[in-house]
């Protein structure tokens, strides 16, 4: 079991991201993980960090702790450079990279900035262009590649990733007729977002049958989820825990209904124990009090014993 800490790098000082990144360490999370945007998507007037930036000084200020984007914004980065830079990282940090991609999700910034958004159909096509390009050059030392949106002719990447035979690549949302199958061609992870949650079943099923089409065994792929997690020692703390989560998370494209980790430590250890049984076995989760240091040793005490 692999457990992750979500904190978008929006309203926080530098200081309070790091102090939240080594508490996480601290107490013996797995990785923590930041989004990769302009700024917050309808938060615009609240201050953010560049997401590769952050993540970054991050690895560079902590000693064991994954860091990872949920997800980067292929749009933003040609490939080749990307892939160089997550070399690059996984280098300096020891092997702590964890690589999510995803084809974007937030028009308005696009148009800002002057990037073309494209229809989802053209998104993913590039992407899966960009993932051809990237994990060859994780693995390869040349990379060539000629497709519609991006050519690479003969490009060297020495040194190569610590990660041996690369960074693991995570691949975030579940759209069936563009996502799932780049994520059976390429994922080392498959990250269902808060939106799916609701329909988690269907979507488990479409992905092992993208595989069986394909020939690959899902095994090979780490299930992995992305949850909103309202936790408290106690009823009366969780009824102001709840308060607290619904207020920031109670839009239904974040699954707080549907699929969230609610209830003291009992509780949420049992509701990881079902997705377990669904053959879920990395977990990151949105906290409703966004990392605080309470809910981070709590569950650090009371919940990660019980998965070994």
């Amino acid at each position: 079991m692999q457990f992750g800490i979500y904190v978008p790098q929006v309203g926080y000082s530098y200081e309070q991201m790091l102090q939240r990144a080594r508490k996480a360490e601290e107490v013996g999370f797995d990785s923590l993980w930041v989004y990769d945007h302009l700024y917050a998507p309808m938060l615009e007037h609240q201050p953010a960090f560049e997401g590769w930036t952050i993540a970054t000084a991050l690895l560079a200020n902590t000693t064991r702790l994954r860091i990872g984007h949920m997800v980067l914004c292929n749009t933003f980065r040609h490939p080749a450079l990307l892939a160089k830079m997550a070399t690059t990282l996984d280098v300096i940090s020891g092997g702590r990279l964890d690589f999510g991609i995803g084809s974007g999700s937030w028009a308005p910034e696009h148009a800002q900035i002057g990037i073309e958004w494209g229809t989802i159909r053209e998104r993913s096509a590039r992407l899966a262009e960009a993932l051809e390009i990237i994990t060859s050059m994780f693995t390869n030392e040349r990379t060539s590649f000629a497709g519609q949106y991006y050519e690479v002719d003969g490009l060297p990447n020495l040194p190569p990733p610590v990660q041996q035979p690369r960074p693991p690549v995570f691949i975030g949302g579940a759209g069936e007729r563009f996502t799932l199958p780049l994520v059976a061609r390429y994922a080392d992870v498959w990250n269902v977002p808060t939106y799916a949650i609701a329909e988690l079943d269907a979507k488990v099923a479409a992905l092992r049958s993208e595989c069986e089409r394909i020939g690959r065994d899902p095994a090979e792929i780490t299930f992995s989820i992305e949850a909103v997690m309202v936790l408290a020692a106690d009823a009366e703390g969780l009824a102001a825990a709840r308060a607290l989560g619904e207020r920031r998370y109670g839009n239904e494209a974040y699954g707080l209904e549907a699929g969230g980790f609610v209830g003291t430590p009992a509780a949420v250890r049992d509701r990881i124990g079902e997705y377990a049984e669904k053959g879920f076995s990395h977990f990151v989760f949105f906290t409703h009090d966004r990392a605080a240091d309470e809910t981070l040793e709590l569950f650090a005490s009371e919940v990660m014993p019980a998965f070994g």
